[in-house]
Order: C-alpha cells, then sequence, then structure tokens
C-alpha cells in the first residue's frame, strides 16, 4: 500500500469571487498569491504554508442552486489545525476583530474545535486535538 498522502490543495466553489477573496484575505491577512484561468472558471489561490494551498473558484458556468449546506452530500467543514489551546483563543479573538460569528471553543473527547462559516455558508473549523 502506498504512504498516507497529505493535503496538497483545497479548492472551494463560491458564488462571488470578489466577496469571497476579500474574506479570506482578511481571515489570513494577506492576498491571493495567484489566479488560475485555464478553465470555465477563474480561480484565486491563497498559501497557507507548508505547502499546502487554497483555492477559491468562481465557475463561470455556475448553477447558482442554493447555499452550501454540511448536511448534502460534499464537503462536510474544512479543518485547520492549530497547534495550542492559546492559538485557538487567538483564532476566536481574531474572527471577533474581524466581525464572524463563530462558535467560541467547543470541546469534545478528541479535541477542541472553533466553528464559522464563509460568506457562501461553507463550514470552517480551527481545530485543536488531544
Amino acid at each position: 500500500m502506498p504512504a498516507s498522502p497529505a493535503i496538497d490543495h483545497l479548492a472551494l466553489t463560491v458564488t462571488d469571487l470578489e466577496v469571497s477573496v476579500a474574506f479570506y484575505s482578511r481571515l489570513w491577512g494577506t492576498s491571493p498569491t495567484g489566479t488560475m484561468l485555464d478553465g470555465p472558471f477563474v480561480r484565486s489561490k491563497f498559501d497557507l504554508g507548508g505547502g499546502a494551498s487554497l483555492g477559491l473558484t468562481e465557475h463561470r458556468a455556475a448553477s447558482g442552486e442554493g447555499r452550501f449546506s454540511e448536511r448534502n452530500p460534499g464537503l462536510d467543514h474544512a479543518g485547520f489545525s492549530v497547534a495550542s489551546a492559546e492559538e485557538l483563543l487567538e483564532w476566536a479573538a481574531h474572527l471577533d476583530n474581524i466581525g464572524v460569528i463563530h462558535s467560541g471553543p467547543v470541546d469534545a473527547p478528541y479535541g477542541t474545535a472553533l466553528n464559522f462559516n464563509d460568506p457562501d455558508g461553507i463550514a470552517l473549523e480551527f481545530f485543536l486535538p488531544n
């Protein structure tokens, strides 16, 4: 069996690239590092560190049928790891500062999560495993 792969990138479909780029720029405190126009879409890319990236994709022929729901087949949520409880609290304060509603730290037997949504309702979390 091959070795377990690491996540290289995550690409999220968004309804309005300009709105989403503004949100993720505030969230990450940086601008996109690239734009891709090589398909029937436009994508802005953010580098997340460790070689991973996040792409925001607006499809030119999008159906526009509703908002994201983790209850439908497909993505449940995207989780980003943090290194400490202090870092998780720093993210909570940062979300407060940029006006993003969040759950506050939620403890579970396997770790602590800080949950929030992007402008399309895509479920996101910062996560500290036990």
